[in-house]
């Protein structure tokens, strides 16, 4: 085959991939008019959910952003030779590939300029040039287009605008985590949700705080962490996403500070709200609720580790999980020197830490179960006490979980024994009415919030029945004060 065979070839392939680029930044530049429109509509009847409509279809096309559809459409949305087309246009001309759009594209887009430029349309705009900063990695650049764009944010106090002024507010941060340099908006943030506090901006109060949150516990300040959630405004959620990353920080900052029950609360609560496609801040949330779990006393179940997804990345747990269930101090130790790493990078090493005591109460309970009478040196052999007095560890040890209630039974220090008393009946306690009490407690909040989230959309018949009725209630008005009038007319 000849080389001149080869170019017509290659020449005919690029002819055909040529009309599917053209006609997919065609499309994709349509839907992104269609998100303008939804934005221009809700700017004038002032409806909220039309910004979250266009928000939506964004995050489906953000896949299929380029720099050519980019620049036609700042061309149709903003007005030529503004500041913002000026700024975001020029981190477009730095992206050399993929500038070309399909010539009737183009064209639409020059013919069809919006009529003026609105604020949500020019934060929306802001908000689409970051994403495809983000997704071209250059995070140096997002960072500063996201920085223009805060300060932009702060001269808009318009409710259509609290929206798409949230994600940029996530993106923002997101910029500044990417760059090692999330410390430095420290400040701005707090500013931020100062500002949207004053002007009952719940959504941009919920966001912020989430990420000041995020932002304390990056640097491992939970301290301050839990001094400004304690004191930020509380409200009903309007984001689910943004309730479910609160509920885990809560859970985080209640583990560190021992508060065990309340963080296991939060932390399941979480892991059930968030959606299933957010599996990475699902797997976060199992690992942590494994961890306090295990630190309640509680062995978590099976299937937990079991998710799918979630199997790889869950396995270190399972492997703690095992060796809390059996109360093999050795074994422990192995897998918790082995995931060493995978423990630091989860910021877990120090719960782990905390988790030795547990191993040794639960190989305790198992001992104490298994034998009426044994001696402190097996005790310290069966839990593989290693230290210069073993016998004497084992004696303290026992000597706590007996007054902590973990074990029931005596020492007899004079034999140098532990003997263990007779189990009684569980059932003749109160820790099946607690049990029922735990459950029947949860099924009710569940219930509650699940009527909380209740979202009905407009009606528009009702609101016609309702001119109707205040209609036909003047009219009734009208016609009494008239029968009134009339009835003064006949006293006279």
């Amino acid at each position: 085959m000849s080389t001149q065979d080869v170019q017509m070839k290659d020449d005919e392939s690029q002819s055909q991939s040529k009309p599917s680029f053209h006609s997919d930044s065609a499309s994709t530049l349509q839907h992104l008019k269609e998100a303008a429109s939804f934005i221009e509509a809700a700017s004038s009847t002032k409806e909220v959910r039309r910004i979250s409509r266009a928000v939506r279809l964004t995050v489906a096309l953000r896949r299929k952003l380029t720099a050519g559809v980019l620049s036609a459409f700042l061309d149709f949305a903003l007005l030529p030779g503004s500041e913002a087309h000026q700024h975001l246009s020029a981190y477009l001309k730095n992206d050399n590939h993929d500038m070309e759009v399909d010539n009737d594209a183009a064209a639409s887009a020059v013919q069809a300029p919006a009529k003026h430029s609105l604020p949500e349309l020019e934060i929306y705009c802001y908000l689409l040039v970051i994403l495809f900063l983000i997704d071209q990695k250059r995070f140096d650049e997002a960072k500063a287009c996201s920085s223009v764009s805060i300060a932009r944010i702060k001269s808009f106090n318009r409710r259509t605008v609290d929206v798409l002024a949230s994600r940029l507010y996530f993106y923002y941060s997101f910029c500044y985590e990417l760059t090692g340099n999330l410390a430095e908006i420290r400040g701005n943030l707090l500013a931020l949700h100062r500002i949207a506090t004053l002007r009952h901006d719940e959504l941009g109060q919920e966001t912020l705080l989430n990420l000041l949150l995020r932002n304390y516990l990056h640097y491992n300040l939970y301290d301050q962490a839990e001094k400004l959630r304690s004191k930020a405004p509380r409200f009903e959620a309007h984001s689910n996403q943004q309730f479910c990353r609160y509920l885990f920080y809560l859970g985080k900052i209640r583990t560190i500070q021992l508060e065990y029950t309340d963080a296991k609360e939060s932390l399941l609560q979480a892991a059930r709200k968030a959606p299933l496609a957010a599996q990475g801040f699902r797997i976060q949330c199992n690992k942590w609720a494994v961890l306090v779990r295990l630190l309640l006393g509680e062995i978590p179940e099976r299937i937990i580790f079991m998710q799918k997804g979630m199997e790889k990345a869950l396995r270190p747990y399972f492997e703690l999980t095992n060796a809390v269930r059996i109360g093999d101090l050795e074994l422990f130790r192995n897998v918790a020197s082995n995931f060493a790493g995978t423990f630091g990078t989860d910021q877990t090493h120090n719960l782990i830490v905390r988790l030795r005591h547990n191993v040794i109460r639960t190989g305790l309970r198992n001992i104490s179960i298994s034998y009426s009478r044994i001696s402190l040196a097996d005790v310290a052999e069966k839990l593989r006490l290693v230290s210069g007095n073993p016998i004497a560890d084992a004696e303290s040890i026992v000597a706590k979980a007996i007054r902590d209630g973990a074990i029931e039974a005596s020492l007899d220090h004079a034999n140098g024994w532990m003997v263990s008393k007779e189990t009684g009946d569980i059932y003749s306690t109160n820790e099946p009415q607690a049990a029922f009490n735990s459950r029947i407690a949860f099924c009710l909040n569940m219930h509650n919030e699940a009527v909380r989230a209740l979202r009905f959309p407009p009606n528009p018949h009702k609101e016609k029945e309702s001119a109707e009725r205040r209609e036909r209630q003047q009219q009734e008005q009208e016609l009494a004060n008239h029968i009134a009038e009339d009835d003064d007319d006949d006293d006279f």
